[in-house]
């Protein structure tokens, strides 16, 4: 029987707090009060006497993802030849409220219908060569950690001041361009250093744009329409399931379903393609990078809805990263790689430094020295993810208890035997429920008994 709880001790609060952070395996205080020496019921403890608020939350702790930001020293953009393309105008297009600007498109009429995609990219491997103190602890990190209330960068805030496209009037880029012709066939591939001037933009606003004809991104959609159809046509697969922004603090967790405009799509192609572009010219030049691949979906799923997409999703295989080409069945390319994001993402930060050693005539690391990058980062970065799902549903559970009564709108996407998975759209959160309710049945549900320190909710049909 469990024994009650006297106030903790100092001592005693750090011998529990050590177990609720993953850091100890071992607590007499949990023992003598009758609890599993678990980080499950420590965190459950201290939430209980209120020493650790519900805001709190160890999984990055407990996984061993770094809290701290980067202090280390950012060196200055060298003079360099540089292609300027200050001329043409570029995009960055995000969410609003984003901080880490990393990439920009733009486009460039051609002779003979084609039209020049450019993707352009912050140069951060001009600030981070390999094996500088920035790459290591780049690469310790693996990401940036995005959690509901915080980012910790991967690298510095004042290399993000120096490098962020449309942080300053012109900034120095790695410029991916595909010369596109009407069905998104790709008739030459490059990639440069550049210059370019950079207006940020937030997804609301481009798509206010492209609803009142303007250039480029009219021909932006165009490109990324045929880019997709001929990805479709050799074999990618279309998954659109429901997608939140959580944010948290001290008051409270608000969850908030992402919009969709047509320019989010738009801009995802274009990233892709820049994807592609780089692994063609890595490949063309023999330059070993992370490529992504992924084998082919274990069976064919079809249909539009919301379990069909979620069926589909499961059908695929976790993308593997190494330094030979190979297919990545899922975007339908025969090659591919993640470029678009070397402040986030370690592995696009070793693409653009294999890049841009070939373009400066250096020498590029070997495919025996990617491929250990590939293993150190994603352990890191998996880490990385798991802490951030594992706090969002924390911060969603937050949401969830603050509003009792409320009744959701759900979904049955999958079952097994008498277990059925509920997905509910506004939350982008599946929950398991006994329920004899068939696959693509729509339910309205309550949700109660949050167990914070358990991740779990009770779920009830109305």
């Amino acid at each position: 029987m469990t024994q009650p709880l006297p106030d903790l001790t100092p001592a005693q609060r750090t011998e529990v707090e050590l177990v609720a952070r993953g850091k100890q395996e071992k607590s007499r205080v949990l023992r003598e009060a009758g609890q599993p020496e678990t980080p499950e019921a420590a965190h459950s403890l201290l939430l209980r006497l209120g020493l650790w608020a519900e805001a709190r939350t160890p999984y990055a702790d407990r996984l061993g993802a770094a809290l701290t930001p980067v202090m280390l020293d950012v060196p200055d953009f060298q003079e360099e030849e540089r292609l300027d393309l200050t001329h043409l105008p570029a995009f960055a297009i995000d969410d609003e409220g984003n901080r880490d600007p990393d990439d920009a498109v733009g486009t460039q009429p051609l002779e003979g219908g084609l039209t020049r995609l450019w993707v352009h990219v912050a140069d951060v491997a001009a600030l981070v060569p390999p094996g500088s103190p920035l790459d290591l602890e780049a690469r310790a990190r693996g990401a940036t950690l995005y959690l509901p209330d915080r980012t910790i960068g991967m690298l510095p805030d004042a290399l993000i001041e120096k490098a962020g496209l449309g942080l300053t009037e012109t900034s120095p880029a790695l410029s991916i361009s595909l010369d596109l012709d009407a069905d998104g066939n790709a008739d030459a591939v490059d990639v440069a250093l550049t210059r370019v001037r950079v207006t940020r933009l937030t997804y609301t606003e481009a798509q206010a744009r492209l609803e009142a004809g303007e250039e480029p991104f009219v021909t932006l959609a165009r490109l990324a329409h045929a880019s997709r159809e001929l990805r479709e046509s050799e074999g990618a697969l279309s998954i659109d399931l429901p997608e939140v922004r959580v944010r948290a603090d001290e008051a409270g967790a608000a969850v908030t379903p992402l919009p969709k405009p047509e320019m989010r799509f738009v801009v995802q192609e274009c990233m892709t393609l820049a994807g592609w572009g780089a692994a063609i010219y890595a490949d063309d030049h023999a330059i070993p990078l992370p490529f992504a691949t992924q084998d082919a979906p274990t069976r064919d799923v079809r249909g539009d809805t919301l379990a069909a997409h979620w069926a589909r999703r499961k059908t695929l295989a976790r993308t593997r990263f190494q330094p030979a080409p190979g297919p990545h069945h899922g975007m339908g390319l025969d090659l591919y790689a993640q470029a678009t994001s070397p402040m986030r993402r370690y592995l696009d930060l070793v693409v653009h430094q294999q890049l841009r050693a070939a373009l400066t005539g250096g020498e590029p690391l070997s495919g025996r020295e990617v491929a250990a990058r590939v293993a150190q980062a994603s352990l890191n970065a998996d880490a990385t993810r798991q802490a951030e799902r594992l706090s969002r549903r924390h911060h969603t559970l937050r949401f969830i208890a603050a509003q009792p009564g409320r009744e959701w709108e759900a979904v049955v996407v999958d079952r097994r035997g008498p277990q059925a998975t509920l997905l509910i759209p506004d939350l982008a959160l599946d929950l398991p429920l006994s329920t004899p309710a068939p696959v693509g049945t729509a339910l309205r549900v309550r949700l109660s008994d949050v167990n914070l320190s358990a991740l779990t909710v009770r779920v009830r049909p109305v």
